[in-house]
């Protein structure tokens, strides 16, 4: 299997952090299912907390299925749900700075 990784950043609203958490520990089974489906491998975000920025990385198959994903009610919904606690776009979705790689260490 190929597969690639991704890094972008995205922004919380100041004090957010707690409840950005709960919903990210209670993703929805049907979305966590429909990510792994779409081909993601691993999918880490950290926080820094002194400016609010997220840190996010993916790791998926080379020839991945995301784009419908972004397209589905369900992540629309997932976006949706978000919106009140970080920057999006119009459409919820969530404003992304792509991160250029700049260093790997592989075992």
């Amino acid at each position: 299997m190929s597969r690639h990784t991704i890094a972008f950043r995205m922004m919380l609203n100041a004090g957010q952090a707690d409840e950005y958490r709960r919903r990210h520990n209670a993703i929805w089974p049907e979305l966590a299912a429909a990510l792994r489906e779409a081909g993601v491998i691993d999918y880490r975000i950290f926080l820094d907390p002194d400016d609010g920025h997220l840190f996010a990385v993916m790791t998926r198959e080379m020839d991945h299925r995301l784009g419908p994903l972004r397209d589905s009610d369900l992540m629309r919904r997932w976006w949706a749900m978000m919106a009140d606690i970080m920057a999006t776009h119009p459409d919820d979705s969530p404003i992304e700075q792509p991160l250029l790689p700049m260093f790997a260490l592989e075992a």
